[in-house]
């Protein structure tokens, strides 16, 4: 092999090294960062009082005015309809089965945590009282915030109007239709 062609080569292999590690070195530097003094993100945490706590309404933000307004003229049909969603877990009918979530028949008055056979989280068993329209609408809001340790694995509806259909249409899973509340 003759010189030139081994300076060829080796200026080829040089180059090759220079680049990578002329790289490397390059990307080392504008990528360093300084270690932060506490490792992690600091997240924003949010603190409730034992009076915050004792006043579900305030703490699920829902309106009850309105929709005790809403609910005079609400559709039972459009509630129907927003009640797909919910059928993927609750049925409707007399007599239907548990789910993943407890069968809605009669749920209007009906004692909190009380349908025969469904296995409840503690939060729900120890709420007490029955469910009243306000009760279900501030839960249909925002199931945590009202019972905080429910399992319920739903964000909530924040339309009130859909909220108001909503609760038309639990009226009528009933034989005998509870009142509508007076606005």
């Amino acid at each position: 092999m003759d010189t030139r062609e081994f300076n060829k080569i080796a200026g080829a292999v040089l180059t090759a090294l220079l680049l990578i590690f002329g790289t490397a070195t390059f990307i080392d530097i504008q990528m360093r960062h300084k270690k932060p003094a506490k490792p992690g993100y600091e997240l924003p945490v949010q603190t409730t009082t034992a009076a915050e706590t004792s006043q579900p309404a305030a703490a699920a933000g829902v309106n009850f005015q309105e929709i005790a307004g809403l609910l005079q003229n609400a559709s039972p049909e459009a509630g129907q309809a927003a009640f797909k969603r919910c059928s993927t877990c609750h049925t409707p009918e007399k007599g239907g089965r548990n789910m993943t979530g407890p069968n809605l028949w009669g749920i209007v008055g009906r004692p909190k945590g009380s349908q025969e056979g469904f296995n409840y989280s503690a939060a729900m068993k120890e709420k007490g009282g029955e469910w009243t329209y306000e009760d279900l609408a501030n839960f249909i809001h925002n199931p945590r915030a009202f019972i905080p340790g429910n399992k319920m694995a739903f964000a909530g509806i924040r339309d009130n109007a859909e909220i108001a259909d909503l609760l038309a249409y639990l009226r009528t899973l009933s034989d005998n239709p509870p009142p509508l509340p007076s606005n």
